[in-house]
């Protein structure tokens, strides 16, 4: 009997999983762009901090843990439908000629991808509790819903655990995985946080539009790297899920500012256009390998529509979730997932075992995907809001109403993203060139309190 060669290193495969991290990496600050043009003047470093934040922390943690707990097949305790390895991937191990599977990547690529998705989970959830939240805290927060929550949820779904292999849900690239999960988790912790100063009486209006149109078109660039890039191979697969992606995102944002266009007397707007894009690239993330493109732009279409008018929930059930964490990421993700049980066909992907309605599979996707996507939502809702609890009664996770009437900014951080009153600073551009400002007999003008409007 002939034994099979053992696999050997692929560079054209190992060369676009690299490329394909480097773009997902790149979705975190453009998440920081659009959450930080979405949030006020006086608070955006603070809100685009915790998105850079969770690069730093996450990591780390990922290196350390969170690979082998997720991904590790070894586990001593045969528990491997709940956790991966405690041992196999630990950050004191050296794996470095190591190849994944049959892939012919080495396995520090498959960790440096995974990696990514993991920074930019934990980031999303930021968004809900923006104007209001402690630095301190947030890291706090972001550390121990990674560990309990995102790792073993991500091995539930990719890394053998019983979601994939016990109830056959599917989720591509992270419909459930990212997007469910962090957006329970921004609902549990708005929750905890409560309602910002002023909220909703207020006016809470995006202070830096442009901000929001570049984040939004970082997102889009990196998110190819998010969908295609999980095939981990180059192949047939891939180009379905990079073709996918953008047509779902372009009819996403169609959705979003056709209902704009009804809603505001046809004025759609740079925000909505935007935001509806986001939702699309939600949408399609469960689903990107799976369904064929007319699907895709259905799905976008529907999808955009959906979360346009989702985000006007929150004034009715009265919770504060800052920038629509919730409409967008949960919603868009549920959508995404059930709609691999309506238009999943086996005829496109080996990956899909039954059929969707729509192709005379009956429900047996769909409530698999029904299923795990609640699954996720309580779980990843409950040990947030308690996680969120835990450090609001202890260390403290919410600003004073002072700091947050003021501006976070100059209370967490120490500096603004704007300065308004370069008089006050000393010289303008003769100090920066180190020489004495001119002296002048003209006595300065009278200084106004800077008002509201111009602080965002």
């Amino acid at each position: 009997m002939l034994l099979a060669d053992p696999p050997t290193l692929d560079t054209g495969n190992t060369a676009w999983l690299l490329a394909s991290s480097a773009l997902v990496l790149l979705m975190t600050p453009g998440l920081a762009f659009f959450y930080g043009g979405l949030n006020r003047s006086k608070s955006v470093l603070n809100m685009m901090m915790m998105s850079f934040s969770c690069i730093g922390l996450v990591s780390v943690l990922w290196l350390v843990y969170g690979f082998s707990f997720a991904f590790g097949t070894n586990s001593s305790t045969g528990a491997n439908n709940i956790i991966g390895s405690w041992t196999q991937y630990l950050g004191n191990k050296t794996f470095a000629t190591e190849l994944w599977g049959t892939t012919g990547i080495p396995t520090y690529v498959v960790l440096a991808f995974q990696m990514m998705f993991a920074i930019i989970t934990v980031a999303l959830i930021s968004g809900s509790i923006s104007d209001r939240t402690k630095f301190g805290g947030w890291l706090l927060f972001a550390f121990g819903w990674f560990t309990i929550v995102y790792v073993p949820v991500a091995h539930w779904i990719w890394g053998g655990g019983f979601i994939a292999t016990k109830i056959g849900a599917l989720d591509f690239a992270g419909g459930t995985a990212v997007h469910i999960n962090a957006g329970s988790a921004a609902l549990g912790l708005a929750l905890v946080l409560g309602k910002r100063v002023g909220w909703p009486k207020e006016s809470f209006k995006p202070h830096n539009v442009p901000f929001v149109a570049l984040g939004a078109g970082l997102l889009w660039f990196g998110w190819f790297g998010f969908n295609a890039g999980s095939e981990l191979t180059a192949d047939n697969l891939t180009a379905l899920a990079f073709v996918n992606t953008q047509v779902a995102t372009a009819a996403g944002f169609l959705g979003w500012i056709i209902v704009e266009w009804v809603r505001k007397n046809g004025r759609p707007t740079m925000v909505g256009g935007s935001s509806g894009a986001v939702a699309g690239l939600v949408a399609i993330t469960p689903a990107c390998a799976y369904i064929a493109p007319y699907a895709a732009i259905l799905l976008g279409l529907v999808a955009g529509a959906i979360c346009a008018m989702a985000v006007s929930v929150k004034y009715r059930l009265g919770f504060d979730d800052s920038l629509d964490v919730v409409g967008v990421h949960f919603t868009g993700g549920w959508v995404g997932s059930l709609w691999i049980g309506l238009f999943g066909s086996g005829a496109i992907s080996s990956y899909v075992k039954h059929d969707g309605l729509f192709y005379g599979g009956g429900v047996s996707q769909l409530w698999r995907q029904a299923l795990a996507s609640a699954i996720v939502s309580v779980f990843s809702f409950g040990v947030a809001y308690l996680i969120g609890t835990v450090i609001n009664k202890t260390v403290g996770l919410r600003t004073s109403t002072e700091v947050e009437v003021e501006g976070i900014d100059v209370a967490e951080h120490a500096e603004s993203a704007y300065e308004f009153s370069p008089a006050a600073t000393g010289g303008g551009a003769f100090a920066l060139a180190g020489i004495g400002a001119p002296k002048s007999d003209i006595p300065a003008p009278a200084q106004e309190p800077e008002s509201e409007k111009v602080a965002g």
